[in-house]
């Protein structure tokens, strides 16, 4: 195994401490954690300042100034994590162990603590080099509470101090992991995250002794068809520009037909089509049931959490035309329980150029691809407070696949390629000057 060039072992030694720190959340703890790195970056010589709705979860925001005015390029990650059990793990999930293979386990290993020190070490290794923006700043971010919704972290920041953190391009995790496409090698770039319209799904019937089923009405047992149509059939396609941009890429349009253009992806790789369809459209995914409290009773009343999924820009309305789509219109009764509308950002952007760049001189002939993600991150909160923005997630793995790294997020034995580590931390450079410009050595 080559030895690491500096870079790479600056990171690597970087996210090896992020992880000992424990930051799972709940409760977090991340002060001691986001200490570390504001004394790295100030010494580097950035602006940092710590703040946070209470002290012991300060949220990081370092910046390094412009020769001149311009747009601000925002490095975004979150120090938070989320449990881990030591007993189902080959090495300490707070170990930040490396092995003879050049792998780096913990967690947070990829989500995203890595990012994280990618970031951070990108910025001050460039700031430590002389070099400035000569037009703009260059923004580090690292926030608490993403693994629990953001409430102290992202959306705090940017409701009480949305000018701290203001930027017209910000890069987070949601994509870069590489993976085949018809025998070449891909990197996806999420400029779209879904949304969230969970629901309630509600059937009444009449309680009676379990002794008689004859008497009374069970409300599971009218559940039970409508579990079936959900396992049956998923609402119709709502086609919106993420995905058509990725499938303009592939060569198959989805104009006209989005049906038939599945279908041929389906044809083509299925394994892709697979992580491809829930862009395509509204998902429901029933997670938890409640019925009776006591085995000897009928339930009267029966309730499925539903976890429904829409595509950006989505609103109400047309999210319970597709839900019903499926359900039918009787029988039940439905109630929203939480409400977040997807975002999403343009595709033909600098921000892309410089990606794009990036990836021709470390992994030519690979493509780019726009992806969106059927999950959620910080990046629609920054969206959402700065409409113009582009917000796009973009890790790059080049040595560990995205069918290899997506299984560890949130599993046991979570870990990277230290070799990624110095890859992710040369695009930020990379990006930062080509949006930002040369104003010094580096």
């Amino acid at each position: 195994m080559p030895a690491p060039d500096a870079l790479q072992q600056e990171t690597t030694d970087v996210l090896a401490r992020l992880v000992q720190h424990d930051t799972v959340n709940p409760p977090g703890n991340e002060r001691a954690a986001q200490e570390e790195l504001a004394a790295l970056l100030r010494e580097a010589g950035l602006e940092v300042e710590l703040v946070g709705r209470t002290p012991e979860r300060p949220n990081l925001v370092a910046r390094l100034r412009g020769a001149a005015p311009g747009p601000t390029l925002c490095l975004l990650s979150h120090v938070d994590t989320v449990l881990a059990h030591p007993e189902e793990w080959e090495h300490d999930p707070w170990s930040g162990h490396v092995d003879e293979h050049g792998v780096l386990w913990g967690r947070g290993a990829q989500d995203m603590k890595s990012q994280t020190a990618a970031e951070v070490v990108a910025a001050a290794s460039l700031a430590r080099a002389g070099w400035r923006p000569a037009r703009g700043d260059l923004l580090v971010v690292a926030v608490v509470d993403e693994e629990v919704g953001g409430a102290d972290g992202a959306i705090w920041l940017t409701e009480h101090h949305p000018d701290l953190v203001r930027c017209d391009y910000l890069l987070n995790e949601g994509a870069g992991a590489v993976f085949p496409v018809d025998g070449q090698r891909a990197y996806g770039v999420c400029l779209a995250e879904k949304g969230v319209f969970r629901f309630r799904l509600i059937t009444d019937g009449e309680a009676g002794h379990a002794s008689n089923p004859r008497l009374g009405s069970n409300s599971l047992l009218t559940m039970a068809p409508l579990l079936q149509r959900m396992a049956d059939a998923q609402p119709g396609f709502d086609v919106t520009d993420p995905p058509r941009a990725l499938f303009a890429e592939l060569g198959i349009p989805l104009d006209g037909d989005p049906v038939a253009a599945f279908a041929e992806l389906e044809r083509r790789d299925p394994v892709m089509a697979n992580l491809v369809a829930p862009m395509l459209g509204v998902t429901l995914a029933p997670t938890r049931i409640v019925a009776s409290e006591k085995i000897n009773v009928i339930p009267s009343r029966t309730v499925v959490s539903v976890d429904c999924r829409t595509p950006p820009g989505m609103g109400e309305d047309a999210v319970l035309r597709r839900i019903h789509e499926v359900l039918g219109g009787d029988g039940y009764r439905l109630e929203i329980t939480e409400r977040v509308v997807g975002n999403s950002s343009p595709a033909d952007t600098p921000l892309m150029d410089a990606i794009r760049g990036f990836m021709a001189v470390e992994d030519g002939g690979a493509r780019v691809l726009p992806t969106m993600l059927p999950a959620f991150t910080d990046s629609r909160t920054f969206r959402a407070a700065f409409p113009e923005c582009v917000a796009y997630g973009f890790f790059p793995q080049k040595h560990m696949s995205l069918y290899e790294s997506w299984p560890l997020v949130h599993n046991a034995n979570e870990r990277i390629a230290t070799a990624d580590l110095g890859l992710a931390t040369r695009c930020y450079r990379h990006v930062a000057r080509e949006l930002l410009g040369e104003a010094g050595a580096a």
